[in-house]
């Protein structure tokens, strides 16, 4: 019994460790701007999912300035982000219309 309970304990702790991003913020950093995928060492760890996302992420050319709205660039970032399969930051879907 205790070996189960110290399990679900361990399977719960990164989602109750997990960045919240209520009002477009993570740990003070805002979700939308300049953005550079890096390998190591990420502001934030993502997962890219195809419904229930913690945030819908535009891609954009230019004008990254409301919640959602990235504009993906190799140097200069406002924060980086590393993909990964499992225990993310917090998740991710790509759209074409109404990041947020």
């Amino acid at each position: 019994m205790k070996k189960y309970v110290l399990f679900c304990l361990f399977c719960l702790l990164p989602a109750a460790l997990g960045a919240d991003i209520s009002g477009c913020t993570c740990n003070g950093k805002p979700l939308y701007g300049r953005v550079q995928v890096v390998e190591h060492f990420a502001d934030f760890k993502v997962q890219v999912v195809t419904s229930f996302p913690d945030l819908r992420v535009q891609k954009v050319p230019a004008f990254a300035d409301s919640c959602g709205k990235w504009q993906m660039v190799d140097s200069f970032a406002d924060f980086t982000i590393q993909y990964v399969d499992a225990f993310p930051d917090f998740t991710i879907q790509f759209v074409d219309a109404f990041p947020g």
